[in-house]
């Protein structure tokens, strides 16, 4: 087995192309569940990934991985041959759930360095044995004919009485009679990256079919970088003989990723094998020596058209480390404030420098560009963190014995990817949350009028600057007496009873072990899913609200920003300190005279705005700073909200907006109530950033 842990480029392409292929199996799978049938296509695809998947994790040396694939290639293999074939969608799925699960599983010990398991028998003998189950109507079938006919016909033909074969591949054992030569380029997507790997996987797999005669380049595995560019530059050839008709050699190269284009040329036996070409020598003049041999030219060509009209899908992207991402953008920001220090810089101040202004808005202009391009690689569609959830609502379902369809929009919304990389636990947790309290089952959904099947709609949408994504269900909604009597009970009320809202009772459901279910289950009852929630959402920056109807169904709003690295603000001064407000959370700015506050019963100053009451909160007496701004008419007041709640700060001026870099805090500043973050000015001071939400909690 490799060597746990190691870090090498071969490794980490094993377990990147591996959790793709295996999160293309499920939702492929699952698919197939949901049309309660397997298309030509499904069948093709899935062999293909559990072939790749084979191949790869034999050449990694995990071969209890290898062994699971193979006899789930097989299973494949067996559908693809016999499409009437098709058994029960629902085992179907189970089982190919279960290969997926167990492959993920291994997958994760192997990325942490842990021990991983010998074998996978037991589910193996379940794959077997489902290969028997679809087969069996089959034999049925043979042995109902076979007593038909007579017996002297049964003893000419011995070989009626055989078991049936499939998908069993004859290892090559040196060049027999039979064998065929074959010359093979290769030419990959481009921008894929690691092509020198990629070709040694290709070889390792092709020595289960073949005898490998030689390849070039020969150097694959010693010199990286020389080899991938020659290998994306001329190609990547490969000789070797097999008894394999050209059918199946060129299936076998189908299932290689990342292959844009293939030439296959055969050799008759007795012909000498054409010396290896020369570095220099480009794929297309190896397909034309190729062709000129007899009876290959309609092979060569017909395999290369039949790639060429691949759609290359892939040539379009490529792989990089994320921690290479994160440096850009951390370079990216540096050079935003570098660019503000230089050109805001009080030296320059009253001085007439056109040139230099213009070279500066230049500047300015191209830094911007520049920023919007790293930002927009940084953006990753929800796609992939949808889809996770059509697996557990499916899982859910069969579990809570309740028939549940998720329908899902706005998947191609796109976020920054360390937002996409904190959203999927509030996600999970909210869905469950929908699926366990809201829908009913399908006995109490037919008394109340409604479909036996119930509905959870998960939506997203761009909003501004903002995401919105709708998790909304067709349930029994929320009991709001009795949420408010549980939060009555657990001490968790604030406020006299009568001044609830009906949005502020339903966004208890978030408080810290509070839960409405008697019982603890599999799924809740512990009080801590919606905690969880709440939580991650307010660190990324969103926030989330509930909407319920008894009887009707419950809906959950999140709100979360595009990106956490860079946002716009409103620089505020206090004292000789300098704070940056979001400025989607600003509502209005304005100045007011001292006459116009007014105390509440507990002798706090509120303002009334429009009819409604607002706490005022004195920046420099929250933060403890000097000032020789006190009264409110000669500061400026900054009205911010979050959800529905809305407060008044004041500062002493507004120094205006601009886009500024998120930086963490430092630890010492952590435990700060109101503070989320901080950046750099343009004229090097340091802003913290404020978080209105800590502002507006009790007790701040």
């Amino acid at each position: 087995m490799a060597e746990q842990g190691k870090r090498e480029p071969m490794f980490e392409m094993f377990l990147f192309e591996s959790n793709q292929l295996i999160e293309q199996l499920e939702q492929t799978i699952l698919d197939v569940e949901r049309n309660g049938r397997m298309t030509e296509e499904q069948v093709n695809q899935i062999f293909r990934v559990m072939h790749t998947i084979k191949g790869s994790s034999a050449m990694m040396m995990y071969n209890h991985i290898s062994e699971l694939s193979h006899y789930t290639e097989d299973l494949f293999h067996y559908l693809r041959e016999h499409p009437a074939a098709n058994g029960d969608p629902t085992r179907l799925t189970d089982l190919v759930l279960s290969v997926s699960d167990a492959m993920k599983g291994e997958l994760r010990k192997i990325d942490r360095g842990e021990e991983t398991k010998d074998s996978f028998e037991d589910l193996i003998q379940e794959v077997k044995a489902y290969v028997a189950v679809l087969k069996r109507p089959r034999a049925e079938t043979a042995a109902a004919a076979a007593e038909t006919v007579p017996q002297a016909s049964l003893q000419s033909a011995p070989q009626a009485a055989a078991p049936q074969q499939y998908y069993v591949r004859s290892l090559p054992d040196g060049a027999g009679p039979s064998a065929i030569r074959y010359e093979a380029v290769l030419r990959f997507a481009e921008d894929c990256g690691m092509e020198n790997i990629r070709c040694y996987s290709v070889v390792h797999n092709l020595k289960e079919i073949a005898e490998i005669e030689n390849y070039e380049p020969a150097d694959i595995m010693i010199d990286h970088e020389g080899s991938s560019e020659r290998i994306r530059q001329h190609g990547f050839r490969v000789a070797f003989s097999t008894p394999q008709p050209y059918d199946e050699v060129n299936e076998f190269f189908g299932t290689v990723s990342f292959l844009s284009k293939v030439e296959i040329a055969t050799q008759e036996e007795a012909a000498p094998l054409a010396p290896e070409p020369r570095p220099e020598t480009s794929g297309e003049e190896a397909a034309a020596t190729a062709a000129e041999t007899p009876g290959s030219a309609e092979q060569p060509k017909k395999a290369a058209q039949a790639y060429d009209a691949l759609p290359s899908t892939q040539s379009h992207f490529f792989s990089v480390n994320v921690e290479k991402m994160d440096k850009l953008m951390d370079l990216v920001g540096e050079l935003v404030i570098s660019e503000a220090m230089v050109t805001e810089h009080p030296e320059l101040k009253h001085l007439q420098l056109d040139q230099f202004l213009k070279a500066a808005r230049q500047l300015r202009k191209i830094t911007g560009e520049l920023q919007d391009v790293v930002m927009s690689i940084r953006m990753v569609p929800l796609s992939a963190t949808f889809q996770k959830m059509t697996r557990l609502v499916r899982d859910m379902s069969k579990k809570l014995n309740k028939d549940v369809a998720l329908h899902v929009s706005g998947q191609e919304t796109e976020v920054d990817k360390s937002v996409i990389e904190q959203l999927s636990d509030p996600l999970m947790h909210m869905i469950r949350n929908s699926i366990d309290h809201g829908i009913e089952t399908p006995d109490e959904r037919k008394s109340a009028g409604k479909p036996a099947a119930g509905a959870v709609h998960l939506e997203a949408r761009n909003a501004g600057g903002e995401v919105w994504i709708t998790i909304r269900d067709d349930g029994r909604g929320l009991n709001k007496e009795r949420i408010f009597e549980k939060a009555k009970t657990a001490g968790l009320l604030y406020k006299p009873e009568e001044e609830y809202t009906d949005r502020e009772i339903y966004s208890m459901i978030f408080l810290p072990g509070f839960s409405t279910k008697e019982a603890v289950t599999e799924f809740s009852g512990r009080g801590v899913g919606m905690d969880v929630v709440s939580r991650n959402i307010q660190a990324l920056g969103g926030t989330i609200h509930v909407e319920s109807a008894a009887g009707k169904g419950t809906t959950m709003i999140v709100k979360i920003p595009l990106t956490l690295a860079i946002i716009d603000g409103m620089t505020i001064k206090v004292g000789d300190s300098r704070f940056t407000v979001p400025t989607g959370s600003i509502r209005e700015s304005f100045r007011i005279a001292e006459d116009d506050i007014i105390r509440d019963p507990d002798g706090n100053e509120m303002l009334l705005i429009r009819g409604r009451c607002h706490k005022l909160l004195r920046l420099h007496e929250r933060f403890a700073l000097q000032t020789s701004v006190r009264t409110l008419d000669r500061g400026i007041m900054l009205m911010v909200e979050h959800e529905d709640e809305a407060v008044c700060l004041f500062a002493d001026e507004l120094l205006g907006k601009q886009q500024v870099v998120v930086k963490a805090l430092p630890a010492i500043l952590k435990r700060v109530n109101g503070i989320s973050g901080c950046t750099l000015l343009g004229d090097g001071s340091i802003s913290l950033i404020l978080d209105v939400s800590g502002l507006m909690r009790p007790g701040a």
